[in-house]
């Protein structure tokens, strides 16, 4: 059971992720709070994923990223957003966001994110992608794109499959390499590009086209 905590500041919004990820067998929403009760609330029950809104009221998802930042048990964390936001796509990255999903994704999408994100793999609604990678890929760290010569011809392979949200099992069926080998390049990948996150190599994946027959 994948144990989600849901973070907006409108009622309405917490309900319908509620009401949505309830439906699946294998969801289950522990809480829906504001703001101000995310991260009492996410220490308190340990979720495995939270999806968080980026723009709040008082205390902002951009505030509760950096408060659980350097957590023991920190949880996975997808952003919430209308994508009018773009200012915060650098500062989310670099707290540890695992994804961008816009708050109208469709309900039969919905769970499979979360899934993905559990997982361990990224999401990119396909709304948002786009600006991803123009804004934040193509201006904010355009050495980390060169930087993507520097990789072994096995951890581009590995480095192409980032985007497509799969988990480091899924990658290594695909490339016929076990889950922990997939984990170490990943890794050394990560390093190599001097980046913090999978979102972020994936995103540089998609600016410099790297495997771009991949589907």
């Amino acid at each position: 059971m994948i144990r989600v905590v849901v973070v907006d500041d409108e009622a309405l919004v917490r309900s319908g992720f509620q009401l949505i990820l309830g439906a699946a067998d294998d969801i289950e929403v522990v809480a829906a709070v504001d703001g101000d009760d995310a991260v009492d609330t996410i220490r308190r029950l340990h979720p495995d994923v939270v999806l968080l809104d980026i723009r709040m009221p008082g205390r902002s998802g951009l505030d509760v990223l950096a408060e659980l930042r350097d957590e023991p048990m920190r949880p996975i964390i997808g952003i919430l957003t209308t994508f009018d936001t773009d200012e915060y796509i650098a500062r989310a990255l670099q707290d540890g966001a695992s994804g961008f999903l816009v708050k109208d994704t469709a309900p039969e999408h919905l769970a499979a994110m979360v899934r993905t994100l559990a997982a361990g793999g990224v999401v990119l609604s396909p709304q948002v992608s786009r600006t991803l990678v123009e804004g934040y890929a193509g201006g904010a760290d355009r050495d980390a794109l060169q930087r993507v010569s520097l990789l072994t011809e096995r951890e581009r392979d590995v480095l192409s499959r980032l985007p497509t949200g799969e988990s480091n099992a899924e990658i290594g069926r695909r490339l016929h390499l076990s889950g922990a080998t997939v984990k170490d390049h990943v890794s050394a990948i990560l390093a190599k590009l001097a980046v913090s996150s999978r979102l972020e190599a994936a995103l540089i994946a998609e600016r410099a086209r790297v495997g771009s027959d991949r589907r």
